[in-house]
């Protein structure tokens, strides 16, 4: 069937979404061979990456690409082209340095991740140099002289020019060769020293297995006179096993408790040779928040009004600790996600071994297919992959396709657990979308990466609602992506603010938890009843249980995130200040000989910017009450929420975003509002239970 007028015809190659997620499907559909030669096309269809090698030809070529483009920019007279060549520069290195990002966590092949390592940390180092180029920033800095040019371009351009010289700027463009040259080394460095500690926040700790009671050896993995901790075993009933589990994996290392250091003070080093009072006030440039004043003073309001609440939610943790463990009264810690999650099942009867029948990874996949359609006039289509295009059999190709606007671009679907490959949920940018020199659009490329377990031969991939709402948030990343349809690539997508970046994701949770989206595709997968509303309206205000205390929580780790890159050097250590930070902010007491600080891989991705989930959190929760509340499927909003939201990826001020789709700027008060106002419990589903 046709796509619509001006749109492309349905591929023969694509089927329904729904079908390629069923488990049978997965064992017929194989993916088809490539080419006469039976030749492999190489990842995501990029030939040179047949095998490890290709990397060094991938690289390679857009290095000497790059060295075109340089020239080619210090040679052109200031205009629009200027911005398009700075943009096909950083083009041709993200398409290796993305692609190489994803390929080093989740290839199941070594070699593929060795070499993927390898090109990311090359192309990091030339990006860091390009930044440092003063001729290839006079280039630009001509054209932003140019009052004549400035004001004849579009805002798209304007601000992307702008962006770029953003960029040139916190690398230290202004200062002298050798201190530019210091600037690059420590870019550098922070690089390895971010994959140094982000290995470390996973490596198991071991411990002599006669150290714990015999009776609780058998949770952790034995290892000849050793046990392994790998984690914190939160779920696990036994309080003596989430302690022993609390106080064994957050044990503190010297190792790497230096290289935390190391790293904090090489940030701080990079913000005050670049113009920047602290790390804090670099990182925050170009978001809603803009300066770390902004900041604190949201997380001081928020915690706040949260205190009285979370009071609450401990007292009520008490008590249950107490009744199910007499002798141990006193809340820890390691308590927190426990004994919230029994309150949870015991007011609201929540069994996720209830839910699960209802949400087969296919009618999941459906349900968005659904929504989009509703709300955007998008759907989702499954197409065949030819040989070497994929690096696992069970990995799904998913076509974009708009009613009139046709082809929009490709999401690869990772969604099983299989060994090496990382336990979260994720989105990664594999190609940006850009318009082309030839007047066609370079279409984007992402990966959705899950850890949903393999199914039984012959059965459906069973999701728990936390998973179900996994897969809509990353979703939401995905439609981003997929609608950020930029001129420019370096703007495009989720390549915005990072405390808007979480906005459109968000957002899909209330989707997800709303009856009208889930009733639309919930089936029993044996039966095919659908899910009664009860059970959706418990599940929705188990969530409100003890809400207040995880907020708490997030701002503690919020704060923590700013103290550590706040003004240098630090007046304590990094874990006498999370002690003093834990029991101010958070209020359960530290433990001793411990440094969860080190456990906290945010701290690379999110550094002095881990507040951008709750302050996202606010503004998707502003957007779904204010335009998608009354009515989810409400084609016009979502129509709305495209132009405003979704089309601009970073070519527009975030908080512009934001205020066209509210058609208001939002206060600080009014985020700290729309957070505290979630917590509220819906008054007839709380009668209807009593």
């Amino acid at each position: 069937r046709a796509a619509g007028q001006g749109g492309r015809a349905v591929s023969t190659s694509w089927c329904p979404v729904g079908t390629a997620f069923d488990a049978k499907q997965q064992q017929q559909q194989q993916p088809l061979r490539g080419g006469a030669a039976g030749r492999d096309t190489g990842l995501f269809g990029v030939p040179e990456l047949s095998c490890p090698e290709g990397f060094q030809e991938a690289q390679d070529k857009a290095l000497q690409d790059s060295e075109r483009l340089v020239q080619k920019a210090c040679s052109t007279p200031p205009g629009p082209e200027t911005v398009m060549i700075f943009d096909q520069l950083s083009d041709s290195l993200c398409r290796v340095a993305d692609l190489a990002d994803f390929v080093k966590v989740a290839h199941p092949d070594f070699a593929f991740r060795e070499a993927a390592e390898e090109a990311c940390r090359n192309i990091g180092t030339v990006v860091e140099k390009l930044n440092t180029d003063v001729e290839l920033c006079q280039s630009l800095r001509r054209l932003l002289a140019d009052e004549t040019v400035m004001s004849s371009l579009d805002p798209e351009t304007r601000r992307v020019a702008e962006l770029f010289m953003f960029d040139f700027e916190i690398s230290g463009i202004h200062l002298d060769e050798e201190k530019r040259k210091k600037a690059v080394d420590l870019n550098v460095r922070i690089l390895d020293l971010c994959n140094e500690f982000l290995i470390g926040t996973h490596i198991p700790n071991k411990i002599d297995k006669h150290v714990l009671p015999e009776h609780i050896r058998y949770n952790f993995t034995a290892e000849g006179n050793y046990l392994q901790v790998a984690g914190l075993h939160a779920d696990c009933p036994d309080d003596l096993v989430r302690e022993a589990a609390y106080k064994i994996f957050l044990h503190s290392f010297f190792h790497f408790f230096f290289r935390l250091e190391e790293l904090l003070v090489s940030r701080n080093s990079l913000a005050q040779l670049v113009g920047y009072d602290t790390f804090a006030h670099r990182a925050l440039q170009g978001t809603m928040a803009k300066t770390p004043e902004t900041v604190r003073q949201f997380l001081e309001k928020l915690s706040e009004q949260l205190s009285k609440r979370t009071q609450k939610d401990f007292e009520m943790m008490t008590k249950m600790k107490m009744k199910l463990n007499p002798h141990n009264s006193m809340l820890m810690p390691w308590d927190h996600p426990y004994y919230s999650g029994v309150l949870r099942a015991e007011r609201y009867n929540i069994d996720p071994g209830l839910y699960c029948p209802f949400f087969s990874l296919g009618a999941c996949m459906e349900g968005l297919n659904s929504l989009f359609s509703q709300l955007l006039g998008i759907s989702l289509y499954a197409e065949q992959t030819k040989r070497g295009e994929i690096w696992s059999e069970d990995v799904r190709k998913l076509a974009v396709v708009h009613e009139t606007e046709g082809l929009l671009g490709y999401i690869y679907c990772d969604f099983f657990q299989r060994p090496d490959k990382p336990h979260q949920d994720c989105h990664f940018t594999v190609r940006g979308g850009r318009l082309k020199e030839n007047g066609e659009y370079q279409l984007p490329v992402v990966v959705l990466m899950l850890s949903l377990p393999n199914s039984a031969r012959g059965a459906p991939t069973l999701l728990s609602p936390g998973m179900m709402e996994n897969l809509f948030h990353e979703m939401g990343h995905a439609m981003h992506s997929m609608l950020g349809r930029t001129r420019y690539q370096h703007v495009t997508g989720t390549r915005c603010a990072t405390d808007f970046a979480e906005v459109p994701s968000i957002l899909m949770e209330y989707f997800a938890n709303d009856y009208r989206v889930v009733n639309q595709f919930a089936r029993h997968y044996k039966t095919g009843q659908p899910l009664p509303k009860n059970m959706v309206s418990r599940l929705c205000e188990s969530k409100k249980v003890c809400a207040a205390a995880d907020m708490q929580l997030q701002v503690f780790y919020a704060v923590l995130d700013q103290i550590y890159h706040g003004k240098h050097p630090l007046k304590k250590s990094t874990t006498e200040i999370l002690k003093e930070t834990q029991e101010k902010v958070y209020g359960l007491p530290y433990v001793h000989n411990t440094a969860w600080q080190l456990r906290f891989s945010h701290l690379v991705g999110y550094g002095a910017i881990f507040f951008s989930y709750l302050m996202s959190r606010a503004v998707a929760s502003m957007v779904w009450k204010q335009c998608f509340a009354q009515n989810p499927f409400d084609r016009a909003m979502g129509e709305r929420y495209r132009r405003e939201m979704l089309a601009h990826g970073g070519a527009k001020e975030p908080m512009l975003m934001v205020q066209g789709m509210l058609q208001k700027s939002p206060s600080v008060e009014d985020f700290v509002d729309a957070l505290v106002s979630d917590l509220d419990h819906d008054f007839e589903t709380f009668i209807m239970d009593s």
